[in-house]
Order: structure tokens, then sequence, then C-alpha cells
């Protein structure tokens, strides 16, 4: 199976070296100076859990020609560059197409390649590009499927994956499960830009974490009341007390642990664009749902120049 990689940065570098240490026949679109920077030496990835440097001699490209043909072109660029590459997928034959990473209009991208099959995907790695390594944390876990009304992947999204590290989560609602990861992760893109990335200047803050929370679960009810469904399963009672406990415990870790750092400032403080870009298209889900988020409206005034 020839797998393409479309997008060299943090998301796209772990997914190639995971498939090229399994064996797979996989190539990596990259450009520029970090294109040759991994022709000449290597795509170096080094993980921030074990601290260990991997060197791996994947096959790269600079560009994909109408003819070049995959079996499956996973798209690893930011929601803010999508469209800009819509038309160099449309004219090329490859079918299968997986966007991977942070999206609110899957639905409305999906219908801008009706020929293809397209689907989405979040994959759990987080970190950042330096001038010749890929500094992350990659824990091999990703959620992949298509929308709710397209037929089922699962049985390509086996092949593809056979004998990777990965653990596969299929989920046959895409759309939904993406609108729901934005609807926990915006309130702590907030946090982030809140304290310039140092997320351990409010880890007592315990008013502003319940904050956090707070502007999750209007997202989240905004989503429900517009008919949508709340992925993962685990978080359907979003209301409830249980739920709250959780993410407290969770974000508060996250303020007082490096693990903030790794999965949401490094990101969030090096894509100001595609987080304003996330924020304003939920914000327009919500208006559109006449949905109220005053608490959400709070927190991204507290964001200063980091949120337009």
């Amino acid at each position: 199976m020839r797998i393409l990689v479309f997008g060299a940065g943090v998301l796209g570098c772990n997914l190639a070296k995971d498939f090229f240490g399994s064996g797979k026949d996989v190539t990596l679109l990259a450009r520029g100076k970090w294109a040759e920077e991994i022709e000449k030496n290597g795509l170096r990835v080094k993980d921030k859990l074990s601290l260990r440097m991997s060197v791996s001699r994947i096959p790269t490209v600079t560009e994909l020609k109408p003819n070049d043909l995959y079996d499956v072109i996973f798209v690893a660029v930011r929601y803010t560059q999508i469209e800009a590459i819509i038309d160099i997928l449309r004219a090329n034959q490859t079918k299968n197409i997986v966007f991977v990473g942070n999206n609110v209009r899957a639905s409305e991208i999906a219908a801008l390649l009706p020929d293809k099959n397209v689907m989405f995907a979040f994959a759990s790695s987080a970190g950042h590009r330096e001038s010749d390594r890929v500094v992350s944390a990659d824990l091999h876990k990703i959620t992949i499927g298509q929308l709710s009304s397209a037929p089922s992947n699962e049985k390509l999204i086996g092949q593809i994956f056979a004998d990777t590290k990965y653990k596969v989560t299929y989920e046959p609602n895409m759309g939904d499960y993406l609108l729901c990861h934005a609807a926990f992760v915006i309130p702590a893109v907030f946090a982030c830009y809140k304290t310039g990335g140092n997320l351990k200047k409010i880890k007592r803050d315990n008013d502003y974490l319940n904050k956090m929370i707070d502007a999750n679960i209007e997202g989240y009810r905004a989503i429900k009341n517009a008919g949508h469904k709340i992925l993962p399963t685990t978080d359907e009672d979003f209301e409830g007390a249980a739920y709250r406990k959780t993410c407290f415990r969770f974000f508060k870790l996250m303020c007082a642990t490096s693990l903030g750092k790794i999965c949401v400032s490094d990101h969030a403080m090096n894509a100001v664009d595609e987080m304003n870009a996330l924020n304003r298209d939920l914000k327009k889900f919500f208006d559109e749902n006449n949905a109220e988020y005053p608490v959400w409206q709070e927190l991204e005034k507290e964001c200063g120049r980091y949120i337009k």
C-alpha cells in the first residue's frame, strides 16, 4: 500500500516516521529548506517523553502531480491551509484522502472533493518543529473515520494501519467528533494566550480553571442542541458533576506540569492563525444555532493580542 503524507509539520512527520518504522511504503511531501534538511540528513524526531532521537530516511517529494497515484493521502496541514491545496488534491487521481488535525468544517471540506473518498482523523501527537528536527510527544493513537453520511471505511482503515504501533479508534461520525474536540480544546487555548504560553501561572487559579470547564460545557451544549452527538461518548453527561470533576483534574494537571506545554501551549503559541480560525468558525456555528456562550466570550476577551 502506497501512502503519501502531505505536510511535514509535527503531525505529518510523526505519521510518516511511524509508517516508515512499520515497513510501510510511505512518502513525505515537504517543501523549502525543511525538505532539503530531510533529504540531506533524514527525518530527525526527538521524543519528549523518552528523549530519544530517531532518524528516518523517508523518501520525500516537494509536490503532488496529477498522475501521482497513492492508495491513500494523509493531509497533515493546518486548518487555515486546507482550502489552498484542495485544487491540487482534486486534480490528483488518488481516491482516498484523510485530513488529519483540527477541523470544524468537515462537511464543507468533504463537499469540495465530491469524487474522493474523504476521511478525517485526529492523531495524539504534539510538539514543535526546529530547523533540523521535530521535537514532540507521540502517543501512537489516532481516531479516524468518515462523516456520518458516508459509507464505512473501517476495513480500509484496518488495512492502512495493519502492523503499525498505532492504537486506532474507528469513529464513523468524525464531523461531530471534531466539533466536540474543538469545543474542548479552545478554552485551553484561551488559557495559553492569557498566560503567554506559561500555563503554570494559573495552576492555582481554581476560578479560572472552572471557567474553562464552563466554556467547554457551553460549547458542548450548543453542539448537542443543534442536533449533533457529543463525542467521545464518555463526554455525553457533560452537565454532570463527574464530568466537571474529571475536567478539573485534567486542567489542573495540564497547568501544573509539562503536560500543558507538550499537549497544548506549544501548538497554540506556534499556530495562532489556526486557533483564531477555529475559534471564529466555532463561534459562527454557535451563532447560527442561537447558542449562548457568555463564559466563552469572557475568556476570549482575556487573550489580548492573540485572538482577533
